[in-house]
């Protein structure tokens, strides 16, 4: 947000005085912090970035890029959901097991029906695409998650969740997550300071054209982190949602608040209760039967569930995942209003065994929803992708200026290799802002500090990491500015 992202022992006329009769330390502090959490997780937050853009771009270009399996030509009639199911079960093994169906939504789309079979990845399902009017398949594609990504959408959603490295590669996107959050606060703090202390606020606001080097460099990155830092922050809190150790964290907190989802029980004679997972967009899946499923069922209970809660096309079927349990039909529409209503109906009885109202979840669970689907540029449609699309680059845009500023004030004539940071950029803000903080600063300092590293693990690792660094670094100054005074005659 500031000159800060590149580090400066300089005082600039930009930056505001400080007061008289007292140190400062909190601003110099989160300097600091913003140089090193800028400079050394900047390439995990590019990359998280781009990728991050691209896949805001997947739900348009998965209706051009798989028009022929979504869209089927508009008709007046329709075959039933049994015949299609009949249809699609012909063009599958008999090894792959059905594990829902997805009617077509509108009028010119195609019913997807769901399988699992032996070859397929977690999450996966191979889906036939079917035109409810004639029959015709028109597609057989593998689709991942609750949300049925197809190919497309899978590979940049694994390429931006792991680098397609697995789970090892998932701490990437952990990284750049927590820290975005951070460098975005401490960014916004500094920035309203320097609002706060200009004469003219035009000046910290919008970007100076007229100035040229690191100057303009400077405006364009407080101009844009202006605009970027609230949409940094929502992507960075939900972000952690989905991260292996923080997201852990996470869950537990919202158990111990009782902010979690309600689950739909489809326990019929002592099963046990299935568990919905509202982060399953980017990771989860369908359970399926254990045996033959009558396909004319999938009109029954469809027709049950309509006349309970379920009043939108967008929905998916499924059939019961083991004995004792019951049929499950879940509404799908994730844009605005929201319809996640679901009810479980008993095959045998043909009686609604339990429901969920989307109406009827807590605030919290809600919300989690709402910023779950609005982080995947589901909940507003286009606008939704359209606006993640711009702040991803704008956020990519913040990694790029900050680092070109480090270049611009990087040492020309005595390169100082461990002191300037290998002396291919500028050096951190001066050090030893701690040395004048008082006691209850300290303390803050710390129980943040603790806080937030406990509760994000790799937060608090790499905290430990720029510590380390900045010693090394210290010392390594230290010791050359000795040899400097010694040598002097």
């Amino acid at each position: 947000m500031t000159d800060t992202i590149t580090g400066s022992d300089v005082p600039t006329a930009a930056d505001p005085a400080p007061p008289r009769g007292r140190t400062p330390w909190f601003g110099p502090l989160l300097r600091r912090l913003h140089f090193y959490a800028g400079l050394l997780v900047g390439p995990f937050i590019l990359v998280a970035a781009t990728s991050g853009a691209l896949y805001a771009l997947t739900p348009a270009l998965e209706q051009v890029v798989y028009d022929q399996e979504l869209h089927a030509p508009v008709a007046d009639t329709a075959l039933s959901l049994g015949d299609q199911v009949e249809i699609a079960q012909g063009q599958v093994g008999a090894d792959a097991v059905l594990t829902a169906v997805r009617p077509a939504p509108e009028p010119g789309d195609t019913t997807r029906v769901m399988f699992g079979e032996d070859g397929l990845g977690p999450s996966e399902s191979r889906a036939i695409f079917v035109d409810p009017a004639t029959g015709e398949v028109r597609g057989d594609l593998t689709v991942y998650g609750s949300s049925g990504a197809l190919p497309l959408r899978t590979w940049i959603s694994n390429l931006h969740r792991s680098l397609h490295l697995g789970d090892p590669g998932r701490i990437y996107s952990e990284l750049a997550a927590s820290w975005l959050g951070i460098v975005a606060v401490a960014g916004l703090i500094l920035w309203i300071g320097r609002l706060r202390a200009s004469r003219r606020a035009a000046g910290v606001v919008r970007p100076k054209r007229r100035q040229t080097g690191y100057r303009r460099l400077l405006s364009w990155h407080t101009a844009v982190g202006a605009v970027v830092v609230l949409g940094a922050l929502f992507l960075s809190v939900t972000g952690i949602t989905w991260s292996q150790y923080g997201g852990a964290n996470v869950g537990e907190l919202r158990s111990a608040l009782g902010w979690t989802t309600p689950a739909l029980d489809t326990r019929v004679a002592g099963g046990a209760p299935a568990e919905t997972d509202e982060h399953a967009g980017h990771g989860g899946g369908a359970s399926g039967a254990d045996g033959a499923v009558d396909p004319a069922m999938f009109d029954a209970v469809l027709a049950v569930a309509q006349g309970i809660n379920v009043n939108t096309n967008e929905v998916e079927i499924k059939p019961p995942a083991e004995a004792g349990t019951a049929w499950t039909v879940q509404e799908n529409k994730s844009d605005v209003p929201t319809e996640a209503d679901s009810v479980a109906v008993d095959g045998a009885t043909m009686q609604v065994v339990h429901r969920t109202d989307f109406v009827s979840f807590p605030l919290p669970a809600k919300l989690t929803t709402w910023g779950i689907d609005l982080h995947m540029g589901l909940l507003l449609g286009t606008v939704n992708q359209v606006l993640l699309f711009v702040l991803a680059l704008g956020i990519g845009s913040m990694v790029v200026l900050g680092y070109l500023m480090w270049w611009r004030r990087r040492p020309t004539r005595e390169p100082r290799w461990l002191g300037g940071l290998g002396g291919l950029g500028g050096a951190a803000p001066r050090r030893g802002v701690l040395q004048g903080t008082p006691w209850w600063g300290l303390a803050a300092v710390a129980a943040v500090a603790i806080t937030v590293g406990t509760f994000l693990p790799l937060v608090g690792y790499t905290l430990v990491a720029f510590v380390l660094v900045d010693v090394v670094v210290g010392l390594v100054q230290a010791r050359r500015a000795g040899e400097r005074v010694s040598a002097t005659p």
